[in-house]
């Protein structure tokens, strides 16, 4: 059964949906939004829902109260896995994995708000996102190896250095010192920095206007940035030969061509 975005309303986490945008909002701001291993799995599947619900044209992630997220729970999440065996453990970080898998396997463009703590399992929501607003206040840590932990967690290795460079990552991941909102913006995390209280309003502006674009070409471009990371140059510029094509078959294309030709802007419709 697909998901409806006009009544959905998922346990773990705040939901809207206007105008083609869907607003996910970590909602427990007394706590500075920290994740548990329920809200894990209902994010998970919720992205992977999103696969099937072409209403949905763009996300925006975002989080209550001045706060993205404080990451997995200590008392929720990192003391009951201390007590857990191999299997289980192997269980739940497959879990975790598994949320940003759903993130970038879902066709639509995901815009991270982030204002105050982004840390831990937070960060990586904000990491596997495509696009990222933050306000000067916004602090972002991968803390993994504070906590006894490898840096290498729900594809940090593969995916930070593709997006701020080997040495800036290794930075971070080594350490899990906080990265400023200016050094963010700076090594290019971020995409701009806006003030704490047009954040919401300008991710949800950058959002709408990437739903008011050709959002099965949109898809066909976040497919494409995820996997010619792992093919040669040659292989790249063969499949974007055949995605190209994909898109040229489509209404929209016709569409813009004939708005061209009219000297109109093209209404798309993601057909």
């Amino acid at each position: 059964m697909t998901m409806d975005p006009t009544s959905f309303a998922p346990e773990h986490f705040g939901w809207a949906f206007s105008e083609g945008v869907a607003t996910v909002t970590l909602n427990r701001p007394e706590r500075k939004n920290p994740l548990t291993f329920e809200s894990y799995a209902e994010l998970r599947d919720t992205f992977r829902d999103l696969v099937y619900t072409p209403q949905v044209k763009a996300v925006v992630v975002t989080g209550a109260g001045g706060n993205f997220s404080s990451g997995g729970d200590v008392h929720e999440i990192i003391g009951p896995l201390t007590e857990m065996a191999m299997p289980e453990l192997l269980a739940f970080t497959r879990m975790t994995g598994d949320l940003v898998k759903a993130m970038r396997a879902c066709p639509q463009p995901i815009v991270a708000a982030i204002d105050g703590i982004c840390v831990g399992a937070g960060a990586i929501m904000a990491m596997a996102s495509d696009l990222r607003l933050a306000t000067p206040a916004a602090k972002t840590a991968f803390l993994f190896t504070r906590v006894g932990l490898a840096g290498c967690d729900m594809g940090a290795c593969a995916i930070l250095p593709r997006i701020i460079g080997q040495g800036r990552a290794s930075d971070l991941l080594y350490t899990g010192r906080m990265m400023s909102a200016d050094e963010g913006e700076r090594w290019g995390f971020h995409n701009r920095l806006v003030p704490a209280e047009s954040l919401l309003d300008e991710a949800l502006a950058l959002a709408r206007s990437i739903a008011a674009g050709p959002t099965f070409a949109h898809g066909i471009t976040k497919t494409q940035l995820n996997v010619e990371w792992a093919v040669s140059v040659e292989t790249a510029i063969e499949m974007e030969a055949q995605a190209q094509a994909i898109c040229m078959a489509t209404k929209d294309f016709r569409r813009a061509f004939e708005a061209f030709a009219d000297k109109r802007t093209p209404a798309f419709e993601g057909d």
